[in-house]
């Protein structure tokens, strides 16, 4: 097992110093995790720039002091991915979010797509993207990221399409497709942006705005998934032909 994950704002320090986890994680290493010196962590502000560290002291219930031993940045990963997940019903979509973040999904852009049974409107619709941000942010740690997925305002369907226009692989997953997403031809850099369908599936209008846009119609395999584990599957897929899981 790899060290636990903490996120913080901002990793000054350099190699060789101190510095003091407080407030919540600070309170979760020393009370949940009950971390005591001599142990391994690491640091992150979720955007690629982590240390490795020592805990040298835990002081009180929520406050770790550990000294910096190594300071790094990880690349942005290429080709990135992005996945438009439609929005599912329930507790469904933080299912999606959480589980696109293990896989390395590197952003998810919510989609209120017409056949959407579930609509983010007002203060419902920000709380709803508060859960998918705090999500990604909680799965990232868990699957011991230092780069997490950015969860983005929910997006019309004009917005996805204009999305999909400026990718350098675009997808949409739908039955209609004749290729299957597993033998498309990928991209080795750049953008790959793949669109997953509401429980209806996506309209015939939406296919075509899509089209339009550049995106072509596959198939992920010979069986139905839910809205809430094709984006899943299909990352999985993509993470390995591009060679991100190599």
């Amino acid at each position: 097992m790899t060290a636990p994950v903490f996120v913080v704002e901002h990793i000054d320090a350099g190699s060789g110093g101190q510095y003091a986890l407080e407030g919540p994680e600070g309170r979760h290493a020393v009370s949940v995790k009950r971390l005591r010196p001599g142990e391994d962590v690491v640091l992150t502000d979720g955007a690629g720039r982590w240390a490795e560290c020592v805990v040298l002291a835990a002081e009180g219930k929520d406050r770790l002091v550990v000294r910096l031993d190594t300071v790094s940045e990880e690349p942005e990963p290429t080709p990135r991915i992005t996945v438009v997940q439609a929005l599912p019903k329930g507790d469904r979509g933080e299912v999606a979010v959480e589980t696109m973040t293990e896989v390395g999904v590197d952003a998810i852009v919510p989609w209120t797509a017409s056949r959407c049974i579930t609509q983010w409107k007002g203060e419902r619709g920000l709380k709803a993207l508060g859960k998918w941000r705090a999500t990604a942010r909680e799965a990232g740690k868990q699957s011991r990221r230092v780069r997490f997925p950015e969860v983005t305002d929910a997006a019309t369907s004009k917005q996805v399409a204009a999305l999909l226009a400026k990718a350098d692989f675009a997808a949409v997953l739908h039955e209609s497709g004749t290729e299957p997403l597993a033998t498309a031809e990928l991209p080795a850099d750049g953008e790959i942006v793949l669109v997953v369908g509401p429980e209806g599936g996506v309209s015939p209008e939406e296919l075509a705005l899509f089209a339009e846009a550049g995106a072509r119609a596959y198939v992920l395999g010979p069986t139905v998934l839910r809205t809430s584990t094709a984006g899943t599957a299909a990352a999985a897929l993509l993470l390995g032909r591009t060679g991100r899981w190599s």
